[in-house]
């Protein structure tokens, strides 16, 4: 018999003074950890296949369990973490490629973190919210350089097509395949209600979720998978995938065991098949390719749809950016290194792209800079966790923001980080339908809109703070930032000031 080299990462603490073997959690988990022994009339638990999810934990009646890290360490090495000896041990039993699932885990720098908001005291009074108006309203796309007037002297409109939102928030790509149907119908009716919008990801869109055009971005990534021309023309938006935040420089892959039924229809791809994007789409190796592929697009929507072109966090993002401005593109989506994803290899999502903070204060100075920040809008992604971070991420030169892992913990998502496995206990990164059924869209889209909606008010409270009382106004704004425990050259890069200057 091999030996067994790994040691389970958590452990499932029952306290049998309280556990009725009522097998509730047995029922719940599908990784199949708890098992009622008829024999000796008690649960009993599988620590190996405990991913924390935590789903055992809230619906257990009487408050009988809890998971714990297991406590098994290996001898101290400053060098070789218990992690590192659990890969190489796990490489060298698969001889396989580690996935995982998630944003960045890692301790690198939080720059939002070490961020502060200034506020108005005397000489440029605060806003109260509640009593003055406030306005959280943006408008995505170029901006035309020169105000038109017809022969009478009125003002002509010659804006080109533009995203309307209620607030600087959109939901993040998520595909159809990679999170349940019942995710996509919780986000896409949360966007209609809120007046945002919420994208298709690379996985085409479903026919029940038509409907909510007015309020949908539809992606086309390297697969092109469930492109066509009424897909392109249903959404409000269309977005270019070139990068993601946490794999860049590489594709996706949507296993088959995810592509059943609706998720094979929508994609056009058959079912069981693995759904794997190329790194590079194969038609654009230069701005002039991206520039083809951009009024392709148009064309093929009549000009009457913003294109986005989405890129990762790199180190060269800001020399990207000014390119992807002068393509024709309207909207630039950048995506940082902690950005979330349902499967990508551990070494590329720990280890590729910078942080988005420095990302985008790099490209909005490049292309003011450049003079041509005003052919584009940009909305960043990457771990936007709160209100706080919204603010900061606007002031910082962002039109607007995407967020998925927050809406995807809105929804009761535990960050267990096994979304490819396809087991997800909340019915959010899984298409098994007894699963799928967990997450019910009456509540999810509820508590998305209650999330976005407590957001709203919090931003309205920073910027009356502020004295500032648009969006638009704090848009680029740096004089409302101070760092704090950073450096010169990242406060440079940032372009503010440290906190008592």
């Amino acid at each position: 018999m091999a030996v067994n080299f790994l040691y389970p990462e958590y452990e499932v603490a029952r306290n049998y003074d309280r556990c009725i073997s009522c097998r509730a959690c047995e029922r719940q988990c599908a990784n199949e950890v708890h098992e009622y022994l008829e024999d000796g009339g008690r649960m009993v638990c599988d620590d190996a296949k405990c991913v924390n999810c935590h789903r055992c934990v809230s619906l257990c009646p009487t408050r009988a369990l809890k998971i714990v890290r297991s406590g098994n360490t290996y001898k101290i090495n400053a060098n070789w973490s218990g992690r590192t000896i659990d890969e190489v041990y796990r490489q060298a039993e698969s001889g396989g490629v580690l996935l995982s699932s998630m944003g960045n885990p890692e301790s690198y720098p939080v720059y939002f973190d070490r961020i502060l908001l200034n506020a108005s005291q005397v000489t440029n009074p605060s806003i109260d919210p509640l009593r003055e108006p406030m306005e959280t309203k943006v408008s995505l796309g170029a901006k035309p350089r020169d105000i038109e007037r017809d022969g009478n002297g009125r003002i002509r409109n010659n804006l080109p097509p533009r995203l309307s939102l209620s607030m600087p928030v959109m939901f993040s790509a998520m595909s159809y395949g990679s999170i349940s149907y019942n995710a996509h119908e919780s986000l896409a009716r949360a966007a209609e209600a809120l007046g945002v919008l919420y994208n298709t990801g690379e996985g085409g869109l479903h026919e029940d979720f038509y409907r909510y055009g007015k309020n949908t971005v539809v992606q086309v990534a390297s697969g092109r998978f469930g492109v066509h021309p009424q897909y392109l023309n249903s959404g409000a938006a269309i977005e270019i995938k070139m990068g993601q935040g946490a794999k860049p420089g590489i594709g996706g892959h949507l296993p088959g065991a995810k592509i059943v039924g609706d998720v094979s229809r929508a994609r056009m791809i058959p079912e069981g098949g693995d759904a794997i994007s190329p790194a590079p789409h194969h038609d654009i190796y230069s701005i002039e390719d991206l520039r083809q592929l951009v009024y392709s697009l148009k064309e093929a929507t009549d000009y009457q749809k913003p294109v986005i072109v989405k890129i990762a966090a790199v180190h060269n993002v800001s020399a990207i950016a000014s390119g992807i401005a002068r393509s024709g593109a309207d909207i630039i989506a950048i995506d940082g290194f902690r950005g979330g994803t349902g499967a990508a290899p551990t070494r590329i999502r720990d280890h590729v792209g910078i942080p988005i903070e420095l990302a985008l204060a790099g490209v909005d100075k490049r292309l003011r800079d450049e003079g041509i920040r005003d052919n584009v809008s940009i909305v960043v992604g990457g771990s936007i966790r709160s209100s706080a971070d919204v603010i900061k991420a606007v002031a910082l030169g962002a039109d607007c923001v995407y967020i998925a892992s927050a809406a995807l913990l809105a929804l009761g998502c535990h960050l267990c980080r096994s979304c490819h496995a396809g087991k997800c206990n909340w019915g959010i990164a899984t298409q098994v339908p007894e699963l799928v059924k967990r997450l019910n869209p009456d509540v999810g889209y509820k508590r998305l809109v209650n999330l976005l909606t407590a957001w709203q008010h919090e931003i309205k409270e920073m910027m009356g703070g502020m004295g500032i009382n648009s969006i638009e106004s704090l848009k680029g704004n740096r004089l409302m930032l101070r760092g704090v425990g950073l450096n010169e050259k990242e406060l440079a890069i940032l372009g503010i000031g440290h906190a008592g200057e």
